[in-house]
Parts: C-alpha cells; structure tokens; sequence
C-alpha cells in the first residue's frame, strides 16, 4: 500500500509538524486547565507547567504567523474543543493563579491586567534571548515594553527599588551607547537572561498570595 503523504517537500513537512505541536499544545493546557479546576494538581504545579506552555504557545504561534492568523479558525479546522485553553493562551496569557494572585493586592494601582502585561512582556523577552534574538533593535523594544508596563504597576505592589526595574533600566542605557544593529555577545545574553529570570522570579514572589 503507498505511503499518503501529507507535504510535498520539506517546508510544507516542517509546518504540518508544527501544526501537530501546537494541536498538542493547546490539548495538554486544556487538560491542565482541567485538572487545575478539579484540584488534581498544586498551585505550584499548576504554574510552573502552564508558564512553559504560555511560553512554548507564544514562541510557536508567533512562528506559525502566516499560516495560522487566528488560532479560533485553527481550533475549529481541526475540531479542537478546548475552550479554557483557548481562554488562557489567546485572552489571559497568564496561569489562573498569577491571576488571582493580582486580584488580591490591595493596592488600586495593581489590576490583574497590568500584572498580566508585566508577566507577558517577561516571558516574550526571555523567550526572545534562548532564540537568540539579541540584536539591540530586537532586544531594546522587548525591553521598553516591560520596563513600561513595570511603571505602571506603581509602587503600591513592588517597592520604588525593586530589582527588576533597575536592571532592566541598567539594560536599556547599555542598549542605548550601541548601534542598532550591534549585537549582543554571548556573554552578555546569557546575563540579560539571567537577569531577566531572577527579576521574573522576584516579581512573582512579591505578589500576594491569593489566600491572604
């Protein structure tokens, strides 16, 4: 019996495998999802896996642009009922968690929505440094944008020195003392990185827990 094959030559191979990842992406964050609602998984669980698929989602979708414009066509091309993962990939863009976490802070200047923007601009700048996106005119907007959405959230949720702003304001008149298109060495990204991941992670322990 011939083989039916689905591509014609190796781009067209390389999209409908990337189709397949991001099928299984949007079906793993469902049941997640899912799970997380049944309280089948932790909080802590339920964070640190939806934050990599958030990530892995951003990163494939971006990648999928042209052939994939609207992920509700995809889902309803390939009968994909999946509803809350739509919800948390396409419209939150954050876990349930940091979430309710945002809506607990007492502080009026600290809405979900900002909390939200801050965690989308950290995760699209990370992921952006592991692809190795590092000339100044890719790095430097990333940059802006989440040392924008830092200010807005105030002082009420992070204190005036918290550790993110100033380094990725340090970043930032780096950037500015070099051309547009210079790039970062490797040295250098594996620290911005760095700095990025231990400012992320100082961001999320200063929210609130949900509970208190």
């Amino acid at each position: 019996m011939e083989e039916v094959r689905l591509w014609r030559d190796k781009r067209e191979r390389e999209m409908y495998d990337n189709f397949a990842d991001l099928f299984a992406i949007v079906k793993t964050t469902d049941k997640l999802e899912k799970a997380y609602v049944r309280d089948l998984v932790s909080s802590a669980e339920y964070e640190a896996e939806c934050l990599k698929l958030i990530a892995q989602f951003r990163t494939l979708h971006a990648a999928l642009h042209g052939a994939v414009p609207s992920l509700d066509r995809f889902a309803e091309v390939y009968r994909l009922d999946a509803p809350a993962a739509l919800n948390r990939l396409l419209v939150s863009g954050v876990p349930a968690t940091v979430e309710h976490r945002a809506a607990a802070s007492s502080s009026s200047t600290a809405s979900a929505a900002a909390v939200a923007e801050c965690v989308q601009n950290f995760i699209t700048a990370m992921d952006s440094v592991k692809l190795n996106m590092v000339a100044v005119d890719q790095v430097h907007p990333l940059l802006s944008d989440l040392s924008t959405s830092l200010v807005k959230l105030g002082t009420g949720l992070l204190p005036p020195d918290f550790e993110g702003r100033v380094k990725v304001r340090d970043w930032l008149s780096r950037l500015a003392k070099m051309g547009a298109a210079d790039e970062l060495t490797e040295q250098q990204a594996r620290q911005l990185h760095f700095d990025l991941e231990s400012s992320y992670n100082a961001f999320m322990a200063a929210l609130p827990n949900a509970d208190s």
